[in-house]
């Protein structure tokens, strides 16, 4: 990975710490994208002792903003004319309802909107690049809803925080097949990934005491893998010769399998698409 430039959000923790410092590893430079610029900073140092690898910057941006998207975005194309490597990996899971300064639903903000924001943003950047790999972290648990709720996407009606991430990383396996279905060159891949029961803090940040505790039982009872182990996926979709031709594939033990067989509903992947567009307010997704 030497001389490649990679981009990974959520990177201060968890599967996206373990995920950057592992391509640091490689030689990569990285660019972590973190929420918190004190946590970040103390995770890019880490990530620096540990890989002996000084190119690793630090970019603050609040993922659940649309705004603070764009200017990270612009600000990354302005640096990196041509990057090698996005991993979509930023996420979130809240109990209750709540909106971003966007009016948007928090979960769907996080886990997808910004996904398909922060491609847009970067994707002539991709395209420059000899070869660009766009990884999309998902979970199998986008199997436990039977379709998108495109009539009340943020689910208002009957919230509830389990249902809002399943149906967020549902639109994440959505999403990176409409994305490959329609990018308009060859090299760039992009895929989606479940990293496993991660054992993280995701379940206890944002949730009631309730959440939280069904959180700690379900990851230690269940035998969460460890973030490191997590992250293997991501980091063979990003940096594995033998993945840079693969495309457009849900992948779990860095081997590909199927998702649920609603997300192969073209019509519906197409209708997330354009709602996407719509909710970014995005005109031409290539062309930002």
């Amino acid at each position: 990975m030497e001389g490649k430039i990679c981009i990974v959000t959520g990177a201060n923790s968890g599967i996206g710490f373990e995920t950057a410092k592992a391509l640091a590893g490689k030689g990569a430079e990285v660019v972590m994208v973190c929420r918190s610029e004190d946590k970040g900073q103390a995770a890019r140092e880490a990530i620096m002792a540990e890989s002996k690898n000084d190119k690793v910057r630090l970019l603050i941006a609040d993922m659940s903003s649309q705004k603070q998207v764009r200017e990270v975005g612009t600000e990354i194309r302005d640096r990196y004319p041509e990057i090698d490597v996005l991993v979509n990996n930023a996420g979130t899971w809240i109990s209750d309802l709540t909106y971003t300064e966007d009016g948007m639903e928090t979960v769907l903000a996080v886990n997808h909107l910004a996904y398909f924001l922060m491609t847009h943003m970067l994707w002539p950047a991709l395209e420059s690049g000899g070869q660009g790999r766009v990884v999309n972290v998902a979970s199998d648990s986008h199997m436990q809803v039977k379709k998108f709720d495109f009539e009340d996407p943020f689910l208002t009606k009957s919230y509830h925080g389990l249902r809002s991430y399943a149906q967020s990383k549902l639109a994440n396996v959505m999403f990176t097949y409409e994305l490959d279905r329609r990018k308009p060159v060859d090299h760039i891949v992009a895929n989606a990934v479940q990293p496993g029961l991660v054992y993280t803090d995701i379940g206890l940040k944002r949730t009631t005491w309730l959440h939280a505790f069904a959180w700690k039982v379900r990851r230690t009872l269940w035998r969460g893998v460890s973030p490191a182990e997590g992250a293997e996926t991501s980091i063979y979709l990003a940096s594995s010769p033998e993945a840079s031709d693969r495309s457009g594939l849900y992948w779990d033990n860095c081997k590909p399998k199927p998702s649920s067989d609603y997300t192969y509903q073209t019509e519906e992947t197409a209708r997330l698409w354009e709602l996407s567009k719509e909710q970014c307010g995005v005109d031409d997704f290539f062309n930002p």
